[in-house]
């Protein structure tokens, strides 16, 4: 039976929780779905819950992953170019999909209270811890800040976006990192036509989008020498572990992380080390691995400026703005939604 949603309210901070007992369902389903299916896979909004989030704030600090780093920079020397042509002289409600700890966000927060006296900030995240400590680390920084926040998927936030618009006020909605490439082609299209129809005309998205390069780069950004991409990917099958009794041997199974030129893509497995069964006590489900099989955890679709200037205009958005780092590895791109 579904749980409804919860929420916790403090002066400055209002978390929904549209997630509730179904997590764990949704999971169960999912795993039973993804383990059965040929070939095999996993799905990657299962990374995050608190080991994988903090995994994943790891994994940005490393040298070989110039995403962070890279949108970072563009922030540092862009933010209030930003936050102009985005507002275009009209007060700000800020969303964020798939906010994360927001570390990167409070860049643009900053920029955003030096263009008007308060702010309200409503991001979404599927890990309720790392919302909740992004959402009270940037109400620290600013007083003027309040926070309104979905833990949720995608699919059940978005159409509850205009809930928190204020009137007089223009929506400008943060999807940073390479979030949009771990959606496919025709899944990242159904995406942003989904936000396009939660928004207004005028109001406006940051996409960012990490672009394609040297095969080298992407390589080690995904497969770094010190294993945390490794263990991140790993965690998926811990995770399952802990929830649903399953007995995983970790240890038999290996992170790879790929480029394919081809298809434009990072591609990440979890590779079975030798030929053996798994069982998962919740479901019931024994699961058999060849040596060498892989499940397919994640994809990081890559993008050049012409496709995505093709894929705002394919959503009812206008591609107006890009801002790159200089090395011109990762862009930063305002769409803002047509009539």
């Amino acid at each position: 039976m579904r749980q409804p949603p919860r929420e916790e309210t403090t002066d400055r901070l209002r978390v929904l929780n549209l997630l509730g007992a179904q997590t764990g369902d949704s999971l169960a389903v999912d795993v039973r779905r993804g383990l059965t299916a040929e070939p095999k896979q996993l799905f990657p909004k299962y990374f995050y819950d608190a080991l994988g989030s903090q995994l994943f704030d790891a994994i940005c600090l490393l040298p070989e992953y110039y995403l962070t780093r890279a949108e970072n920079e563009i922030f540092a020397s862009h933010a209030r170019e930003i936050v102009e042509a985005a507002s275009a002289g009209s007060k700000v409600t800020l969303f964020e999909l798939g906010s994360g700890s927001a570390t990167k966000t409070r860049l643009i927060v900053e920029a955003l209270l030096g263009h008007q006296s308060s702010l309200l900030y409503v991001p979404v995240d599927i890990s309720t811890a790392a919302l909740e400590q992004g959402a009270r680390a940037l109400l620290q920084s600013f007083p003027p800040l309040r926070v309104e926040a979905f833990a949720s998927d995608y699919d059940s936030a978005i159409p509850r976006l205009a809930e928190h618009f204020e009137e007089g006020s223009r929506a400008f909605v943060l999807f940073l990192g390479s979030n949009v490439g771990n959606f496919n082609p025709d899944g990242a299209r159904d995406l942003l036509i989904s936000l396009r129809r939660a928004l207004r005309a005028g109001d406006a998205l940051l996409l960012g989008a990490d672009l394609k390069k040297d095969p080298a780069a992407l390589d080690a950004a995904y497969d770094d020498p010190l294993g945390v991409t490794a263990a991140f990917n790993l965690n998926l099958l811990g995770r399952i572990n802990r929830e649903l009794g399953a007995d995983f041997d970790l240890r038999a199974f290996r992170h790879v992380g790929r480029y394919n030129e081809r298809e434009g893509r990072v591609e990440m497995y979890v590779e079975s080390r030798r030929a053996q069964t798994v069982r998962i006590g919740a479901l019931n489900l024994e699961v058999n691995f060849a040596e060498g099989e892989r499940v397919h955890t994640e994809y990081s679709h890559k993008y050049d400026l012409e496709e995505l200037s093709s894929l705002a205009a394919r959503t009812g958005f206008k591609l107006t703005r890009t801002w790159l780092d200089e090395g011109k590895r990762f862009s930063s791109n305002l769409l803002v939604a047509g009539d």
